[in-house]
């Protein structure tokens, strides 16, 4: 069994999909590909696929990952592209490596997300985010299944920080002003999403959108704590490649003798 690890992603208006709508889509495109998938057991068989922290719906995403194993072993960019095509138009899969090592989803430790408050200053931004980072403690509110719970949101937050505007966009209207927020969160429990960090903006800093942000998540994996960043979740896959790919052509210069042509 070969188990190939995707990376994916959700832009537009396919960031409204949810993770169900998301599930079907992509099982019709290994249908459409005609992937050699391998299925569960028992009465009802389903592909054998690993969804690994999903983000909420309504937000985009860069960086979202799953696994899937095969019955037949195929070229992860080959394949990679087969699954692109058969999918729609912003969910598009842009990495893809074969499984050599194991814990995906543990690496999965950090996510770099992508805050654009639309109709907020900048200025104001930054007496919030300042605001935010000098309290000791940040309560915020989240409704679940069980009830309403409150919970402290600050000591997930890595760093947040107001960036340059980007360039004018055809979705940023340039009459109005515009604050861009980027946010690393650490993933702990209870998970602090980025809705969080602007509901604890909004209780010390009283900033409140007139618009609800349009968040993006950029990245997703391992956190350095030295430099603050969210590194690459595969590239432990793609160094463990290299490395067994460069063993057989280390053994054959060892095994030659030496003179010999």
């Amino acid at each position: 069994m070969q188990r190939i690890r995707l990376r994916y992603t959700k832009r537009g208006r396919l960031r409204f999909t949810s993770h169900r709508d998301f599930q079907r889509a992509f099982e019709r495109a290994l249908r459409r590909a005609e992937v050699p998938m391998a299925y569960s057991a028992g009465f009802t068989p389903h592909p054998k696929v690993s969804y690994a922290n999903a983000a909420p719906t309504g937000t985009g995403s860069e960086a979202e990952y799953l696994e899937i194993a095969l019955t037949a072993a195929r070229d992860p960019e080959t394949l990679r592209g087969l699954l692109d095509g058969s999918l729609p138009a912003g969910l598009d899969i842009t990495d893809a490596v074969e499984a050599h090592t194991s814990g995906l989803a543990d690496r999965l430790a950090a996510s770099l997300w992508e805050l654009r408050l639309d109709g907020v200053d900048p200025a104001e931004a930054r007496r919030a985010v300042d605001a935010f980072h000098a309290a000791g403690t940040v309560e915020v509110q989240r409704t679940t299944k069980n009830g309403v719970r409150t919970f402290d949101c600050r000591p997930a937050v890595a760093s947040l920080e107001v960036v340059e505007t980007h360039p004018p966009q055809a979705d940023r209207p340039e009459d109005r002003p515009c604050a861009i927020l980027r946010l690393v969160v650490r993933h702990v429990t209870p998970a602090v999403r980025p809705d969080d960090v602007l509901s604890g903006l909004r209780a010390v800093a009283d900033l409140a959108p007139p618009v609800p942000a349009a968040v993006t998540r950029l990245a997703q994996g391992p956190f350095d704590e030295e430099t603050g960043t969210v590194t690459d979740p595969l590239a432990p896959d793609r160094e463990a490649a290299q490395a067994k790919t460069a063993a057989p052509a280390a053994a054959a210069t060892a095994a030659t003798p030496e003179g010999s042509v």
